[in-house]
């Protein structure tokens, strides 16, 4: 038994979830994959996975052998990097998972860009507003708006022409108290805004409205409609701003930046592919301006 090529077979099983995804990736039979983990784990004399017709799950053994097979991978990997071209061209597949409406804007273009300069690069990307276990579901890489910063987004406070006609246009933060506030449920304190005076002083405001979700596209398409005040990043606002569909507000107030980060799971050392691609994006996002209004 080749023990390398099976412990590579059976992390990639964990990663992927299935023998015949990690087969897919890996570019090999489902037979042969199957036939390496069931050989590891008579080598080891102990079950690795426990198997059903549905899904696949780690045993207790299982576990601790997977995350010593990930450092033992990673740090191998580094060692080969070290003594090839692969310390300068990064090479092979970057799992990584984004949120969509970021991911399908400013993620998208830095992938094609990256991919133009690292042509043996392969990216298997999900878009998600979902938090993930990154080790648990083998993703190299999470670019998050909640680890690395790598750059940060203005947040604007918009609303309709409409709905300003209607209700009027707040003049202060504290206005926004008796206006319909669409509220994004990652933020830290979702039903207070905070805003920063000229002199820097910070002001938080308790707001309520009548739409609450977990997406930010969807609460400033709601805000065009004129159902209520949003404050989203730029990055989501800018093109209803630039349309005259929404009108930025409190523009003297300005919010906190947010931060935009790439995390990774923990490991002493990171592959060229992962760093590469980090310091690509601290790189392109440090002056990006995100279609600015």
């Amino acid at each position: 038994m080749d023990r390398f090529a099976a412990i590579t077979a059976f992390a990639r099983v964990v990663e992927a979830g299935s023998f015949a995804r990690a087969a897919e990736r890996m570019g090999v039979s489902v037979s042969a994959v199957s036939r390496q983990v069931a050989e590891l784990e008579a080598h080891l004399n102990v079950r690795l996975l426990n198997r059903t017709t549905r899904r696949l799950s780690l045993t207790e053994s299982g576990q601790a052998f997977f995350d010593r097979s990930v450092q033992l991978l990673a740090d191998l990997e580094e060692a080969e990097t070290a003594v090839t071209s692969a310390s300068i061209v990064p090479r092979g597949t970057l799992r990584l998972t984004c949120s969509a409406t970021f991911g399908s804007r400013h993620l998208a273009p830095s992938i094609a860009a990256f991919a133009a300069r690292h042509p043996q690069m392969r990216f298997d990307v999900e878009l998600s507003e979902r938090f993930v276990d990154l080790v648990d579901e083998g993703f190299d890489l999470a670019v998050r708006i909640v680890a690395r910063r790598v750059g940060a987004a203005r947040v604007l406070c918009c609303a309709s022409p409409a709905y300003l006609e209607r209700h009027g246009e707040p003049r202060e933060p504290e206005e926004l108290a008796k206006h319909q506030c669409l509220s994004y449920e990652y933020l830290p304190t979702r039903n207070v805004w905070t805003f920063r005076d000229s002199k820097g002083s910070e002001l938080g405001v308790r707001i309520a409205g009548p739409v609450h979700s977990n997406n930010g596209r969807f609460l400033v398409g709601l805000a065009a409609q004129g159902i209520g005040i949003s404050r989203e990043p730029d990055f989501i606002s800018a093109p209803d701003v630039r349309a005259g569909r929404l009108k930025p507000i409190l523009q003297q107030f300005e919010s906190p930046p947010l931060p935009i980060y790439v995390v990774y799971p923990s490991r002493r050392h990171l592959s060229a592919k992962v760093r590469a691609f980090a310091d690509f994006l601290a790189e392109r996002f440090a002056t990006e301006k995100w279609g600015r209004a």
